[in-house]
């Protein structure tokens, strides 16, 4: 990772956008209120016909494969790549996927099948039990998927909050296309967080920290033509360092440049929120990023697996209420439900009728 040497270097310091730089790894480095960033991509080949990989899983730790050989994981899935029912209280999950297809389910009675650009939101609050399957839908060639998972806080006064689970459609979802002087594109896709020239947001569940108006919360995605630049608008909640913090996840092409710092690998970048910056893709291919801003919740965060609290003696209630309730239940037959052979996108709410989407669309 380079930056360039100014002239004047306390006006160098003063003035750095980078206030900490660390190299990607399979989990990404969060800031409060932020608690887990994950980026999965998997090179899945074909099915099997019964949504799991038809090769031998022999060689594979199952029930716990994070291994990423030959480019991909079954992570808890057996036979069926994902994760089975598990529980969570005290926090909100954000799922984006890029590439591919998955399968939610839950103990509401709720149920989607979602991909190729579509977000799903879901509330944790007092407690739900969820299950996130990866069929394998494609039995003549490979099935890629990518996606991130996001993990973000919930304060203290929403943590027993019911749980709510929704969904932000790809063809919903506001983008904003800059063009440059020089013509080449940058196109920001608005998953939380008002961005000047964009459309609202869809509106985030209405306990999340993100539908706070000082909770500040962004999240966005950013793709930069080789050569383009953007201006990354300051944080209207930032006061100097202070307030509002951001992370800028620079994680596909060869080269960024943040202001007059020069990144050339891939890295989660503590930016500066109180100012504008602007971004310039100096490389040969296209630049992709994830921006995650939030306001700090600031109160003390107990976190044990699945379950964030503010307190340990909250966490040993939270585990005691599972084992005594499992969260109401779990409605479906198996751990690891799939939703079928066919690709289509829908939600089914808990005491609603599904919601068909269109077939899935390019990210």
């Amino acid at each position: 990772m380079a930056s360039p040497t100014p002239a004047d270097p306390a006006a160098a310091t003063a003035l750095a956008p980078i206030l900490r730089a660390q190299l990607l790894g399979p989990q990404w480095p969060t800031m409060d209120p932020f608690l887990f960033c994950a980026h999965h991509d998997d090179a899945y080949p074909a099915g099997n016909g019964a949504f799991a990989p038809a090769v031998p899983l022999e060689d594979r730790q199952i029930g716990s494969d994070f291994s990423g050989k030959d480019g991909w994981s079954m992570y808890h899935g057996d036979p069926v790549p994902g994760f089975p029912g598990h529980p969570h209280r005290g926090f909100e999950t954000v799922t984006l996927v890029r590439k591919g297809l998955i399968d939610h389910s839950d103990s509401l009675g709720a149920a989607a099948r979602f991909g190729g650009g579509d977000v799903q939101w879901v509330t944790a609050g007092k407690g739900i039990v969820h299950s996130e399957m990866f069929p394998l839908l494609n039995a003549e060639g490979p099935n890629p998927l990518e996606l991130f998972q996001i993990w973000l806080n919930l304060p203290a006064k929403s943590k027993m909050v019911e749980p709510h689970f929704t969904m932000l459609w790809n063809e919903r979802i506001p983008r904003r296309v800059h063009v440059d002087a020089a013509g080449r594109k940058t196109t920001v896709t608005v998953v939380a967080g008002a961005l000047p020239g964009a459309a609202d947001p869809l509106a985030p569940p209405p306990e999340s920290w993100a539908s706070q108006p000082e909770g500040d919360v962004a999240i966005w995605t950013l793709h930069l033509e080789p050569g383009a630049e953007w201006t990354l608008p300051a944080a209207k909640g930032a006061k100097g360092d202070e307030g509002t913090q951001r992370m800028l996840y620079f994680f596909v092409g060869d080269r960024l440049r943040v202001g007059p710092q020069e990144v050339d690998r891939h890295a989660a970048l503590h930016v500066r929120a109180g100012q504008d910056w602007q971004l310039t893709n100096t490389g040969t291919t296209a630049v992709e990023c994830l921006v995650l801003q939030g306001r700090p919740i600031a109160e003390p965060v107990a976190q044990y697996g699945p379950f964030v609290m503010n307190t340990q003696a909250e966490i040993v209630q939270a585990m005691n209420d599972y084992r005594r309730t499992q969260f109401g239940g779990w409605p479906w037959p198996v751990q690891d439900p799939v939703h079928g052979a066919t690709p289509r996108r829908f939600a089914r709410y808990p005491g609603q009728d599904a919601e068909e989407r269109p077939e899935a669309a390019a990210a």
